[in-house]
Formats: structure tokens, C-alpha cells, sequence
């Protein structure tokens, strides 16, 4: 198995669990070899020692060096424009879709469950309709 994705100074990394889960930050040091300094400056997470256990390494990395200041951080993670690139992904899309799902209650997923049938029906009846054609030539 070949790792494309390092723990490397400026790699972002999606917080999967704790207080600040859902949001991005910036590896901004590597403290030990189970947490690093990591800074979110244009997501809301403070400067802070995080264990490697609750990140997710994602494809992006901004150009820092090692233990930069807050502001140096922010001008490169706006210049990489890593929120626009997350939000465009798949990955933030699907995580966006389970938080949607999550939230429909029993009416929605009635009017889902029935949209589906509908959809479903239409489709049958066009194939039956294509089958008939084939059929007569």
C-alpha cells in the first residue's frame, strides 16, 4: 500500500471527533508522534496541541513553515482557498448529505420514500415501452 497523504507542516486535516469535530485545520508543527500544533484560522479552531488519533489527513497543503503566527497561516490558507476546495469536494459533500439525512424527519423520508416510487414507476413503464419497440422489429 502506497500513502499519499504525510504528516507533513501545512498538511490540513479534517478533525473527526472531539469538541472541534467537523472543522479543518493546519498542521502548524509536530509536537511527539501522536499530536501535533495545529491551527484553524478560518474555521474557528484555536491554536492547540491535537493527537493524530482525531484528524483525517486531507489532500491539501498550504505552503508555511514550521510554528508560523496565526496571521501567516490565515493569508496561506486563503490564498490556497482551501474552504472553496473543501466545499467542492466529494468527501465534504457526502459528509453533508449524512448531516442532511440525519435531520429529515419521519414526514420527509414519507415524501422521499414516495418520490422514489414515483421516479421508479416512470422508468418501468419507459423501459416496457423501449422492450415493446425492440420487440416489434
Amino acid at each position: 500500500m502506497v500513502y499519499k497523504r504525510f504528516v507533513e507542516i501545512g498538511r490540513v486535516a479534517y478533525v473527526s471527533f472531539g469538541p472541534y469535530a467537523g472543522k479543518l485545520v493546519a498542521i502548524v508543527d509536530v509536537i511527539d508522534q501522536n499530536r501535533a500544533l495545529v491551527d484553524g484560522p478560518c474555521t474557528g479552531v484555536r491554536r492547540q496541541a491535537m493527537p493524530f488519533k482525531c484528524m483525517h489527513l486531507t489532500d491539501y497543503v498550504i505552503k508555511i513553515p514550521h510554528s508560523t503566527r496565526q496571521k501567516f497561516v490565515r493569508k496561506a490558507w486563503e490564498k490556497a482557498q482551501i474552504n472553496e476546495k473543501w466545499a467542492e469536494s466529494s468527501w465534504a459533500k457526502k459528509i453533508e448529505a449524512r448531516q442532511k439525512r440525519a435531520k429529515m424527519t419521519d414526514f420527509d423520508r414519507f415524501k422521499v420514500m414516495k418520490a422514489k416510487r414515483m421516479r421508479n414507476k416512470i422508468i418501468k413503464h419507459e423501459v416496457k415501452k423501449l422492450q415493446k419497440e425492440a420487440a416489434k422489429k
